[in-house]
């Protein structure tokens, strides 16, 4: 039988003043056990953005019609609501998936040992966007889906992925000094690519907001520009994040990059392609709402892969340390 350990009065207040502390106090996560963590979080984040469409795709939006309950009266759908509410119900109980993955990753990187202050502060920040965003979500809701607002809802959504990506990253680094592999001139070229991947997804919401998908059977207000000629400036900035992705892989070629740099460059350019056919496809078929979600699930693999390639001009070497068990530890640590 085993024995049930002891739990004093002082515990019960120690894990009531920092949970967060009297955890890491108590459990040294494996470093693959906070590489998942941030893993999941990150996966959740494109999974949120993509069932998000889903949403407005199949015309829910406003199937919770208000916020944050679902209707005046009840706090979840209803039967009378149909499937628009459940469908909009559902991808936000979804948030509270989010909100565990993250929870797990800032935990395990929190008890992660020695302690990792700048792993921490990203998990958090991933926190606080989840939370502003889900504000910003009711906001959409009770504005009846304003395009500007479901605008800046998806781009609120490519930071957190921004930020999901980076601690994913560096969990499966060391804290040491990073080291850039290759030149000054590569990393500015890499940082155009950045600058025009950015103005590519936040031009990809005007076509959102223009066109013909606007989220709900009623009558949604939408930005009073010509979607199709979006479109085409859409296509353009397509074609420059792929011409400067074919360029860097050339020029990484030419200076004899190392292997992880080459890697990441091959991998986006692929990715992109793949996104070009769906964004023509969808464009001559007059935007069947498949398409769309694929197109949706695209972007964020498109972005995931543009920062990977800027992550992975640097090198961080991995430290390997002593890893202190339960009992080496003397106190609670009063960080967070």
């Amino acid at each position: 039988m085993v024995p049930v350990p002891n739990v004093t009065r002082a515990d019960v207040v120690a894990a009531v003043r920092n949970p967060l502390a009297f955890i890491a106090a108590r459990w040294t996560p494996d470093p693959r056990t906070v590489q998942r963590a941030a893993l999941a979080a990150l996966v959740m984040s494109v999974v949120i953005v993509v069932t998000g469409g889903a949403v407005r795709l199949t015309g829910s939006g406003l199937g919770c019609p208000t916020w944050p309950k679902c209707t005046d009266d009840s706090l979840t759908t209803t039967s009378a609501m149909g499937f628009h509410g459940a469908i909009e119900f559902g991808n936000r109980m979804l948030t509270y998936v989010l909100c565990a993955a993250v929870g797990w990753a800032i935990i395990a990187a929190r008890s992660e040992k020695p302690y990792r202050r700048t792993l921490t502060r990203l998990g958090w920040a991933q926190f606080w966007i989840v939370m502003s965003n889900a504000i910003l979500g009711g906001i959409v809701v009770l504005v009846g889906l304003n395009p500007y607002t479901v605008a800046a809802h998806f781009l609120l959504s490519s930071a957190l992925i921004a930020v999901a990506t980076l601690m994913w990253q560096r969990s499966r680094e060391g804290d040491a000094e990073s080291k850039p592999l290759v030149g000054k001139a590569v990393q500015q070229l890499v940082w155009f690519l950045v600058t025009a991947s950015v103005l590519l997804i936040a031009v990809g919401t005007v076509v959102t907001g223009a066109g013909p998908h606007a989220g709900d059977s009623k009558e949604v207000d939408r930005i009073p520009i010509d979607w199709e000629t979006v479109a085409k400036l859409h296509a353009v900035l397509a074609w420059i994040v792929v011409t400067l992705t074919f360029a860097l892989w050339f020029v990484l070629k030419a200076v004899d990059a190392p292997k992880g740099p080459l890697d990441r460059t091959r991998e986006l350019f692929l990715i992109l392609l793949s996104q070009g056919v769906i964004g023509y496809v969808q464009y001559f078929t007059n935007l069947p709402e498949a398409l769309v979600a694929l197109h949706m699930l695209g972007s964020c693999l498109v972005w995931i892969g543009v920062l990977r390639v800027l992550l992975s001009l640097r090198e961080r070497p991995e430290v390997v340390a002593d890893l202190p068990g339960p009992s080496v530890e003397q106190s609670l640590p009063t960080r967070a």
